[in-house]
């Protein structure tokens, strides 16, 4: 029933009993992007941990109760400790579990990536608003181009930082936290939005190198085929592939 891999759970299936002591539970979906950005942190750190997957298209009654919104990722504790939004069980992540830390000690630093990820969330949406957009047979010029703006401004941070990750020299929480998007432009149909970002490419590129990435990138065809049944609202798609 737990795993990275393992197939979700829906309305009528039973809820999982607590978890057990020494490791923490994440509730995700395979083909989440923010679901994976705590995926990403769990494996980064090297923390014991289950992950039990649910099917946001066809969600289980008793999921309410872990999180009243319904969506993933949250986690819960063997004290049944529940926290949910992206960021925050990130950052409980790095805080609360031994290991390297992931967000800087550096106060500013800190409030630096922070920023940055602010500035990020107003692209993600935009992404998506893409793929709606390809769907529906719209023209995306003018929506490309805006992205492809923002991208440019990604690119001047790193110019400005002068170094390959967002967070320095080695990989951080920001460039976690960033990742699951640019794993998408493929399928998104917007790869070509980095032509003119030779620093962005060059961040995506020693990102695919990183162990944690490496332990949870989806092909890009099965991701297309996984959003296909997505957008038509299939019960299937969470599930795609297994």
């Amino acid at each position: 029933m737990s795993g990275d891999h393992s197939r979700s759970l829906g309305k009528g299936s039973a809820a999982p009993g607590p978890v057990p002591a020494g490791l923490i539970r994440l509730y995700s979906m395979r083909f989440c992007p923010y679901a994976q950005r705590t995926r990403l942190v769990l494996r980064a750190k090297g923390i014991s941990h289950e992950v039990i997957n649910i099917n946001l298209k066809n969600k289980p009654e008793w999921y309410f109760e872990k999180n009243p919104s319904g969506l993933v990722p949250v986690l819960e504790t063997s004290k049944g400790q529940l926290i949910w939004e992206s960021p925050i069980t990130c950052e409980y992540l790095d805080e609360a579990f031994p290991g390297k830390k992931l967000m800087p000690s550096d106060p500013y630093e800190r409030a630096c990536q922070k920023m940055l990820l602010e500035d990020f969330s107003k692209i993600t949406s935009l992404l998506f608003k893409h793929v709606l957009a390809v769907k529906d047979g719209q023209d995306t010029t003018a929506l490309k181009a805006e992205i492809a703006e923002k991208f440019g401004k990604l690119e001047e941070v790193l110019s400005k930082r002068n170094t390959v990750f967002y967070g320095g020299d080695s990989v951080s929480m920001v460039d976690y936290m960033m990742w699951p998007w640019f794993e998408r432009l493929e399928p998104f149909q917007l790869k070509d939005s980095l032509n003119h970002t030779p620093k962005l490419q060059r961040w995506m590129e020693a990102m695919k190198e990183d162990p944690a990435i490496k332990a949870t990138i989806t092909d890009p065809q099965i991701y297309k085929n996984y959003l296909q049944l997505y957008l038509k609202n299939s019960p299937e798609a969470c599930d795609y592939g297994l």
